[in-house]
């Protein structure tokens, strides 16, 4: 245990670049750890604040810089991914593509704060289009506003943090199993809720098939499309779905009796939205509720016909 602590008063600004660029990237490796350690360190002779939080920013930069780039080569099968490889619920995309419509890419200054909305944020600025020096700016900033409060924390507490960093030393072996055996604990419980998630996911969904056959049956359900009014202009919607994003969704229904059935789709994967809106319908008195497997973008793949909105 010794060493690391010795790896991190001599080499903390690379430690601190490349953990943060990792955990940007995708890798569950928090940062906040080694940030903490980095700003009680630079109170004792470690590298000043300033230069561990430069260090910080330049990783998170490379890293969102890397996904926003595949995300305006790639567009949403990004989204995809990121919600493949990231142990935060997937209804980070439904919430971000809200805050994109309403605030743009300024949101960009504090999805950070929230868990799993930065990295969408990230590639919703390049499926959008976000111009790059814009894009870099407000991403910087961000990212200095967010890295900046467990540096300043291991500052202001440092005294509580060499106490353990001491402990652990003393500990030898034992101390780098304690480390070890919290940052399992850690993936653990993220794995456990993201898990969870799937598993609410997974009730009574429809497939796209099975849609497209009751449509061409005649026997067409009520469709809601959950997705804010921004994503509904810009990719269409499913013909005669209604709008019925949280923002519409009490005057929608008024207007349709509990006992009917009803298909919701959003764009997001797993279906995170519509898995959300199904609680809320659940909650106000319906039963016959199916999540559309793979929302509009598989209804799209499958060739079926998307009509923009009157």
């Amino acid at each position: 245990m010794q060493h690391i602590t010795h790896l991190i008063e001599q080499y903390g600004l690379l430690v601190v670049f490349l953990n943060v660029l990792l955990d940007q990237g995708g890798l569950p490796l928090p940062s906040w750890p080694a940030l903490l350690v980095a700003g009680a360190l630079s109170a004792a002779g470690g590298a000043p604040m300033a230069a561990v939080l430069v260090a910080a920013v330049a990783g998170s930069l490379i890293a969102d810089l890397a996904w926003y780039m595949a995300a305006a080569r790639l567009g949403r099968r990004v989204l995809v991914l990121l919600c493949k490889i990231s142990l935060s619920p997937d209804s980070c995309v439904r919430q971000t593509e809200s805050l994109f419509g309403r605030f743009g890419a300024t949101a960009l200054l504090f999805a950070k704060f929230v868990p799993g909305l930065g990295y969408v944020a990230v590639a919703l600025s390049g499926i959008t289009g976000v111009n790059l020096p814009v894009f870099l700016l407000l991403d910087a900033i961000g990212a200095a506003a967010y890295l900046a409060v467990p540096i300043v924390i291991g500052r202001l507490f440092r005294n509580a943090i060499d106490a353990v960093m001491a402990t652990l030393v003393q500990l030898g072996e034992y101390g780098v199993a304690i480390v070890i055996v919290g940052f399992l604990v850690y993936l653990a419980l993220r794995w456990i809720e993201r898990q969870a998630f799937i598993r609410r996911l997974r009730t009574d969904r429809i497939s796209v098939d099975e849609l497209a056959e009751l449509i061409d049956n005649g026997d067409t359900p009520i469709i809601f499309d959950v997705r804010p009014s921004e994503a509904r202009l810009r990719d269409g919607i499913i013909p005669g779905a209604v709008a019925a994003h949280h923002t519409d969704i009490e005057a929608v229904l008024s207007q349709y009796p509990r006992d009917v059935e009803v298909v919701i789709y959003c764009a997001c994967p797993n279906e995170a939205t519509a898995a959300t809106a199904a609680r809320h319908l659940k909650r106000a008195g319906y039963r016959k509720i199916r999540p559309l497997l793979g929302g509009i973008d598989a209804w799209a793949q499958a060739g079926r016909p998307v009509e923009m909105p009157g």
